[in-house]
């Protein structure tokens, strides 16, 4: 969350919990302006019940203050999520210092009572391979958890048909297009054109990249053929193997926007795994 001192704020800490009383304690003076320091909730069952933490929950907040020697670090972290790069932001509460340090992979947010060790990761991005129904779904419910979207599809009537969320949309071959993105390990990939000569080329692709999550619309006989395909195309088993297919949890799903439930729970439950 950020806040100015005449209590405007955007964001959230513990939403709605202590924001009122924070936002108060920085508008007395109560906590200073000029160095990082770490405010509890949840110390005791008196507290709990005044500001509303019913879970009797504890919660550190750590508050920075924001200067023109933060820009620095904070330009640094924009633009390396705009490059879809991983960074590391380390801060010293008692020096009230930040770094900011490339990173591989995803690492946990941790705080050990004297530094804070804030990780920012790429913006989680959704490619889905065919513009039709199942898509616009998709789309709607993947934008909601705040990823990236962009559909792609060879044949440009479905393109001009689209009536589907605010999105990228990409003409051209699928695996051409996966090419120019530039797959990267924040980036799930999903076949949903029913078009084996679509699907099968933005597979191969995608298979063979760093995508951490590729899937494939189909039902378990479909699968089956896909998957002779993929062999008779010479596609390492090892790269095969990567396929979730038939996409999704298997939840009994049939419309549309059950389908694109599924999918989105199964996305939901790897991430939280890894």
């Amino acid at each position: 969350m950020a806040c100015i001192e005449s209590g405007e704020q955007i964001g959230s800490v513990s939403g709605g919990c202590v924001e009122e009383d924070l936002l108060e304690r920085i508008r007395r003076g109560d906590i200073a302006a000029s160095c990082a320091q770490v405010v509890e909730y949840g110390l005791d069952p008196d507290q709990n019940e005044r500001l509303g933490l019913p879970c009797g929950g504890r919660i550190s907040v750590l508050v920075e203050p924001f200067d023109d020697s933060s820009l620095q670090w904070a330009t640094g972290v924009i633009d390396a999520l705009k490059a879809r790069r991983s960074v590391l932001r380390q801060v010293d509460v008692a020096r009230n210092v930040t770094q900011v340090m490339p990173v591989d992979g995803v690492l946990e947010t941790t705080f050990d009572g004297s530094t804070l060790r804030h990780f920012f990761g790429a913006r989680q991005r959704m490619v889905l391979i065919g513009a039709g129904q199942l898509a616009v779904a998709l789309a709607e419910l993947a934008q909601a958890l705040d990823f990236e979207v962009i559909v792609t599809d060879p044949r440009a009537q479905m393109l001009q048909l689209w009536e589907g969320p605010d999105v990228t949309l990409r003409g051209g071959m699928p695996d051409d297009v996966i090419r120019e993105l530039g797959i990267d390990a924040h980036t799930a990939v999903i076949t949903l054109s029913h078009d084996p000569r679509i699907d099968d080329m933005a597979l191969m692709e995608a298979l063979e990249q760093e995508a951490w999550y590729v899937g494939a619309l189909g039902s378990q006989k479909t699968t089956e053929k896909r998957l002779l395909r993929l062999r008779m195309l010479e596609l390492a088993e090892s790269d095969i193997a990567k396929l979730h297919a038939p996409v999704g949890l298997s939840i009994g799903s049939k419309t549309p926007v059950e389908i694109a439930v599924a999918v989105m729970a199964e996305l939901i439950q790897l991430r939280r795994q890894t």
